[in-house]
C-alpha cells in the first residue's frame, strides 16, 4: 500500500504541475499524505503490538492512537496548502491545460485509490487496527476528491476554468471531514471516553448468583481493547474464598460476554446500608 500510494501521489503531482492544474495539485499533495500516513502506521502498530511491561502495565496501544493523531497533522499541512492554492487561483485567475491522456491517468489513480481503500478496510476490521482504519477513512477521501477533480477536468475541457479552483475548495472540504472524523475517535481514547454501555455491563454482572448490586463502572480504551473496573456488591457475611471466586465468575462472564476486554480490576464490598 505504501508503494502504490506513493505511485499515486507522483503521478498526481507531476500531472498537476505539467498541466498547471490546481485540482490535481492539491489531489496529489492530499495522497502524498497517505504516503506519510502508511509510514506513520507502521511504526505505530509494531509499538502497538508490544505486550505489556514494567513501564506500560497497560500496553502500549495508545501508541497507535497517537499515530492517528499523526495522520491527522499530516492532514491538516495539506488542508492549508489546498486552500492556499485553491484561493490563489480564484484571486488571480488562470486556465489550466487539460488533455485526454491527463484524464486517463486521474482514472487510473482513482481504480488504484478504490483497491486501496477496500483492502485496508477489510484488513483494519480484521485486525481491529485504528490506524488502518484511519489510514483507509483518509484514501477513501482521496477516493471521493479524485472523482470531483475528474469532473473539474471534464468542465475545464469543456471551456469553464473555473471549475478548477472550486474543485481544489471541494478536496479541502473532503480533507477537512476526514479530519474532524480522526480527531473526533482519537479524543475519545486520549480523553479516557466511557467505552462501553454501563447498563449492558450491569446486566451481565447482576446476573451472576450471589451478586448483590454493583457500582463505579468505569471503562477506558479503544472501541476493541477496554479496560473495566467495579465494585462489586456481596453479602457481608460471605467468605473471603467465597467471595473471591464470584468475583472470578463475573470476571469470566464479563470477558465471554463482551470479547474488546482486555482486563477487569473487581473491588469487593458490602452493599450500603439502605437510605433512612
Amino acid at each position: 500500500m505504501l508503494f502504490a500510494n506513493l505511485a499515486v501521489a507522483l503521478a498526481k503531482i507531476g500531472l498537476g504541475y505539467y498541466s498547471g492544474t490546481v485540482s490535481i495539485i492539491s489531489d496529489g499533495f492530499h495522497s502524498l499524505t497517505d504516503t506519510a500516513s502508511n509510514v506513520v502506521g507502521l511504526v505505530g502498530i509494531s509499538i502497538a503490538r508490544r505486550p505489556p511491561d514494567a513501564n506500560h502495565p497497560y500496553g502500549h496501544r495508545k501508541y497507535e492512537t497517537m499515530a492517528s493523531v499523526g495522520i491527522l497533522v499530516f492532514l491538516i499541512l495539506v488542508l492549508v496548502e489546498v486552500l492556499r492554492a485553491a484561493l490563489d487561483r480564484l484571486l488571480n485567475g488562470g486556465s489550466p491545460r487539460v488533455f485526454p491522456e491527463g484524464i486517463v491517468l486521474m482514472t487510473v489513480t482513482l481504480i488504484v485509490n478504490l483497491v486501496v481503500v477496500s483492502y485496508e478496510l477489510r484488513r483494519g476490521r480484521q485486525l481491529r487496527s485504528e490506524v488502518l482504519l484511519a489510514d483507509a477513512k483518509h484514501t477513501r477521501s482521496d477516493v471521493f476528491t479524485s472523482l470531483a477533480v475528474l469532473g473539474a477536468l471534464f468542465g475545464v475541457w469543456a471551456g469553464y476554468p473555473l471549475f478548477d479552483p472550486v474543485a481544489a475548495l471541494l478536496v479541502a472540504g473532503f480533507i477537512g471531514h476526514a479530519c474532524w472524523s480522526i480527531a473526533q475517535e482519537a479524543s475519545r481514547i486520549l480523553s479516557d471516553e466511557m467505552m462501553m454501555d454501563e447498563r449492558e455491563v450491569r446486566e451481565v454482572i447482576q446476573s451472576v448468583a450471589g451478586v448483590l448490586g454493583c457500582e463505579k463502572i468505569r471503562t477506558r480504551g479503544s472501541t476493541d481493547y477496554v479496560f473495566l473496573d467495579l465494585h462489586l456488591w456481596l453479602d457481608r457475611n460471605t467468605p473471603l474464598f467465597s467471595a473471591h471466586e464470584t468475583s472470578h465468575v463475573v470476571k469470566d462472564k464479563l470477558m465471554a460476554n463482551f470479547p474488546q476486554l482486555m482486563d477487569v480490576v473487581i473491588h469487593i464490598e458490602p452493599p450500603p446500608p439502605p437510605s433512612p
